[in-house]
């Protein structure tokens, strides 16, 4: 049986995420609940090179869970990515009592906890991401919050586009990953939508759909964009230039990291924070918890950095049999 870990940390690394406090909270009472004490750590992986560290009680987690962004703040460390700065991060962790390590964050989170796994530091991730881009789970914290707020944005937008009798083109935030985009795009009836992993580039496609729509009496043209493809300003000005229809973009932006968390965001962060604890408890290590199939699931870090996860066909189809 492996010794019972008496000090853990948690930290948030990569773009902040509403639900991230509810993750932190957890991690902290979860913790002290079993007997251990908790250092929080500041700034992500730079603040642990910086040793930003302070002791976490139940009293410090008071009243965030209903904030948005992350009372531990967040930056990127270029020197965390070098294998000096990894073995100094593994150093501050032993410095400091710190046997375990709860990083919430991405996939590029979950990489620099892999290597202080190797390292000697007991280490699990807890999949904090707008963007529903990590493959070993169903579920990140901050998609059901972020998708939401693009959603009400939308509408919003709509509302003015159908005043105008304009087409809009909406950006929404993702990187690489359509996940926000495809959602947005069926819950806001969209008339077209385009996605980093299927989109090839026929600006023709999308000006013959507008026109044909226009003879057919339609009024407004919603088009949401994915942040991987980008370009909504130029885009906007080509489509206009092409159709003869007032054409505006609207890009998003950081406001969808923002804002208090919703319910599932809330509950889920939760769930998830206290999984974590209940892993290095037991003494585990280099894992990513989940949600899968209606439960709680653990992943080797390295497994589940080499899942693939694609758009859902099903989804696809059904935005496009609906946009009609």
């Amino acid at each position: 049986m492996a010794p019972k870990i008496k000090t853990i940390g948690v930290l948030t690394s990569g773009g902040d995420a509403p639900g991230m406090n509810a993750a932190i909270r957890a991690v902290v009472r979860a913790a002290i609940s079993q007997g251990m004490n908790v250092k929080g750590i500041y700034q992500g992986y730079k603040g642990l090179l910086n040793e930003e560290i302070a002791d976490l009680n139940a009293r410090s987690v008071s009243d965030t869970i209903s904030r948005g962004g992350t009372i531990l703040y967040t930056a990127r460390s270029s020197e965390f990515r070098t294998e000096e700065g990894q073995k100094r991060g593994a150093e501050v962790c032993r410095k400091h009592g710190i046997e375990g390590l709860v990083v919430i964050g991405g996939d590029g989170s979950f990489a620099g906890a892999g290597k202080l796994a190797a390292l000697g530091i007991n280490t699990i991730g807890v999949p904090g991401t707008i963007d529903l881009d990590i493959a070993c789970t169903e579920y990140t914290i901050g998609f059901d919050t972020a998708v939401n707020t693009a959603m009400e944005a939308i509408d919003k937008v709509r509302d003015t586009s159908t005043s105008h009798e304009r087409c809009s083109i909406i950006e929404v935030m993702g990187r690489r990953a359509g996940y926000l985009a495809l959602w947005c795009g069926i819950a806001n009836g969209a008339e077209d939508v385009l996605l980093p992993e299927l989109y090839d580039y026929d600006e023709q496609a999308l000006i013959n759909n507008i026109i044909e729509l226009r003879k057919r009496g339609k009024k407004h043209h919603i088009i949401v964009n994915a942040e991987g493809i980008g370009h909504s300003a130029s885009m906007a000005r080509r489509i206009e230039a092409a159709t003869g229809v007032e054409t505006r973009a609207t890009i998003l932006g950081h406001m969808q990291r923002g804002g208090s968390p919703t319910c599932r965001d809330r509950v889920y962060g939760s769930m998830l924070g206290a999984y974590a604890v209940d892993l290095l408890a037991e003494g585990k290590t280099n894992r990513v918890v989940g949600y899968r199939n209606g439960g709680w699931v653990d992943f080797d870090i390295s497994e589940a950095l080499d899942m693939q996860k694609g758009l859902s066909d099903y989804m696809v189809r059904v935005n496009k049999a609906l946009s009609i």
